[in-house]
């Protein structure tokens, strides 16, 4: 339906890409505001608070049919919100019989014991799947937060899973760090019987590396994969690990089928420069299927999807320069992070967007159109055009202005929304000095083929933002901070007009 966003990122493909919106447009999102602001009852810990929103129009509740909009807290509550007024539907909190480790790890900002992974709408069922802190899958009525589904133990108590992704009637998701004693890898549940759940996964690591914890979880394909970048550790495929990699695996059986392994592996392990930090996003072009991913390193792979790293498992269809990150260091919020996105202009050109942590690359790609300074972060558009042999190269389009380290993009009617996160990301001094020297969040709009920005929400957000989302919905921006609140963005009522008297 026009009004949802079921998942993260949107799809299944982690595209950002909302296509069906067609209210917000650039010539008139210089009239958003924000249109309500919900203080949830949830406390933030370890650098975790709210979980992306998702949406779904024309929901049967106490209030008639309303649109939604659903996050979910740390502290294992999920909030479902009358996404036009801000109110409060219903709640759901998960009791737990389940006490959580002392791993390593465990109560940290790596492994935060609590809910993780953003949610997914099952517009078939009428239900919001959400792993809740145990490791327990359910499915909540989205109407009144009945529990229609499970409990079904889907993964490890406590451990770290990421979003959800739902191809099928069956539940995605993947695990990172080893929380909870979880070991790596991708996990599905067959919910279409709720009375015979199906179990499978493919682990990739005999340890704790090699964890999928780029933003969006697992990425599913059109092609019948399922696709992930793999964490820190070594990579052995006869023993089974499979770190530093960009992996695929069968759907739904969840065997082991390609992957990519930058040459270069060695030095992205010694420099903590896996390829964890963001998500891939799988998207056409040409009537092929290809993968486009990028992390710590800021450098991006455009790979074929159906043969991610050819016949030597090493060989991309385009590398990079760098983009970014000239000092190579791992751990201050430097290079991509989030994930990356793509959209389609109306002539069928296809843009992918990478949000990039600190200045660009001295040496790096030369942008015909610039829109000012960025010593924080930007947002860089590059066109996928063919090279002489007809393969996908990136062609630089444009650069924008500074961002206080951007997240993932989300693009909707040849608009562009992001969020200058304003968080601290420098890992040194632990999870106390970054809750220091941080500043409060503020979304912005950009021209989706320029990088113009014709909107900034100034100091309506209060609060600063780590590891989430922007959800766009009929007209309608979500976005959460970690406070706790829920914002949305939107057009008055009666939108100024763009002509002067």
């Amino acid at each position: 339906m026009a009004g949802d966003w079921l998942t993260f990122a949107h799809d299944p493909q982690r595209t950002g890409w909302a296509f069906e919106e067609n209210t917000l447009a650039p010539g008139n999102v210089r009239n958003l505001g924000l249109k309500w602001k919900a203080k949830l009852n949830n406390e933030p810990y370890s650098l975790s608070a709210l979980t992306a929103p998702v949406v779904a129009s024309d929901i049967s509740t106490k209030r008639g049919s309303r649109p939604v909009v659903y996050v979910a807290g740390i502290g294992g509550t999920v909030f479902a919100l009358d996404a036009e007024t801000g109110e409060e539907l219903w709640t759901h909190v998960f009791k737990y019989v389940v006490l959580p480790g002392k791993g390593g790890y465990q109560g940290t900002f790596l492994c935060p014991n609590g809910i993780t992974a953003t949610p997914v709408i099952d517009r078939g069922t009428n239900r919001l799947y959400v792993i809740a802190g145990d490791g327990a899958l359910y499915g909540l009525d989205l109407g009144s937060g009945r529990v229609r589904y499970g409990p079904v133990q889907f993964v490890a108590p406590y451990s770290k899973n990421w979003s959800l992704n739902l191809v099928d009637g069956t539940i995605y998701t993947v695990l990172a760090q080893g929380c909870g004693n979880g070991t790596s890898g991708f996990y599905a549940v067959d919910a279409k019987d709720a009375h015979h759940p199906v179990m499978r996964q493919m682990l990739l690591s005999n340890t704790n590396t090699a964890g999928i914890w780029g933003r969006g979880g697992p990425v599913i394909g059109t092609n019948g994969r399922i696709y992930g970048g793999t964490a820190d550790g070594y990579f052995d495929p006869i023993a089974g690990d499979y770190s530093n990699a960009v992996v695929a695996a069968s759907l739904p059986n969840l065997e082991l089928v390609d992957y990519f392994l930058p040459p270069n592996w060695p030095y992205l392990r010694k420099k903590d420069f896996d390829l964890g930090s963001a998500s891939p996003v799988y998207f056409g072009w040409r009537n092929r299927d290809l993968l486009a991913h990028g992390a710590k390193e800021s450098v991006v792979y455009l790979m074929d999807a159906d043969k991610l790293g050819g016949k030597d498992h090493q060989t991309t269809l385009y590398t990079s320069p760098r983009l970014g990150n000239d000092r190579a260091v791992c751990c201050e919020g430097l290079g991509i992070w989030g994930g990356l996105s793509t959209a389609r202009d109306s002539s069928g050109q296809t843009w992918l967007y990478v949000p990039v942590g600190g200045p660009p690359a001295a040496g790096g790609p030369k942008f015909p159109i610039t829109n000012g300074e960025n010593p924080h972060g930007s947002v860089m558009a590059f066109k996928i055009v063919a090279d002489p042999n007809d393969n996908p190269v990136l062609e630089p389009a444009w650069i924008s202005g500074d961002f206080d380290l951007p997240d993932a993009v989300v693009i909707a009617n040849g608009v562009l929304f992001a969020l200058s996160t304003g968080e601290n990301a420098v890992q040194k001094g632990g999870e106390k000095g970054r809750l220091l020297n941080t500043h409060p969040a503020a979304l912005k709009a950009l021209d989706a083929w320029t990088g113009k920005e014709l909107y900034n929400s100034g100091d309506a957000m209060t609060g600063w933002v780590h590891f989430t989302g922007l959800a766009v919905s009929d007209g309608r921006v979500f976005a959460v901070d970690h406070d706790s609140n829920v914002y949305c963005f939107g057009l008055p009522a009666h939108p100024q007009s763009d002509h002067q008297p």
